[in-house]
């Protein structure tokens, strides 16, 4: 299914259990190891389209927005500089919907619903467009970029995009890669360059950065396009999305989730019983 399909027929999400609004702090549920939001999906687009841009025109240090999934919680225990980076997160969500499950086995502040990076950024585009505000894509190979950025200015006619370029430089090129942030100043960095990589940047360089939100993305930019197909909604509502991932990319991600997701459940059920 093409993001523009996916974007066109997304069903409105039911809304009784959003948790908090907008300014307040929301609980959050102890998954693996890890604090994650409690939010729904539509109130954390909600939260970021209305604190992003107040943060930049206030001229306040970014947020620093983070996923967990399974392989983050295997990660968060196996690597100390990743644990490092993601103790720094204003805000971790629930990518993954094993996270949200975990959250509802053992009693605690449950997790709204599954907020996946990808729904995330598509469920926002129009609602952006309407609102004024201002995107900037980094990551990804340079044609992925430039045509995923094509796609989302035709999915959401009026959406602002502030800027983009692509997730390959050379250490010596980051200040420039900051400096082109800066000149364009956008509400929400969108930055995907794939773990540990995309933490370890908007760690080093937060309080360098001039925008309001920063939020980790993956490999969004290749779903966008159409380079990674998305499961069927069954399988990402079931928690069978990795496995679909494994299936249409298994050279890149079978080990990964071969190794990962065992070590994942194993850090849920020890966190809970010690």
């Amino acid at each position: 299914m093409s993001a523009e399909h996916a974007l066109a027929h997304r069903q409105p999400r039911p809304s009784p259990d959003t948790g908090p609004g907008v300014g307040q702090e929301a609980p959050v549920a102890q998954v693996g190891g890890l604090p994650v939001s409690t939010l729904s999906l539509d109130a954390l687009i909600e939260k970021m389209l209305v604190e992003a841009p107040l943060r930049l025109s206030l001229n306040q240090p970014p947020l620093l927005i983070f996923d967990a999934n399974g392989q983050g919680l295997s990660m968060n225990a196996s690597d100390p500089d990743f644990r490092a980076d993601l103790a720094q997160a204003d805000l971790i969500h629930a990518d993954g919907q094993i996270i949200v499950a975990a959250s509802r086995w053992f009693g605690g502040p449950h997790i709204a619903d599954r907020s996946s990076t990808t729904d995330m950024f598509t469920d926002s585009l129009k609602r952006a467009a309407a609102t004024g505000t201002r995107y900037y894509l980094l990551g990804a190979e340079e044609k992925v970029n430039a045509e995923c950025a094509s796609r989302i200015v035709a999915m959401a006619p009026g959406l602002q995009l502030a800027g983009r370029r692509n997730g390959f430089w050379k250490p010596e090129e980051e200040d420039a890669v900051i400096d082109a942030i800066n000149a364009a100043a956008p509400d929400v960095l969108w930055v995907g360059t794939g773990k540990p990589r995309e933490q370890a940047f908007c760690v080093r360089n937060r309080h360098r950065i001039k925008a309001g939100w920063i939020v980790t993305c993956g490999g969004l930019f290749n779903y966008i396009t159409g380079d990674y197909p998305r499961a069927p909604m069954w399988m990402q509502k079931s928690g069978f999305e990795w496995l679909h991932r494994m299936a249409t990319r298994p050279r890149e991600l079978a080990w990964r989730y071969i190794t990962t997701n065992p070590h994942a459940l194993w850090l849920i059920w020890k966190h809970r019983h010690g």
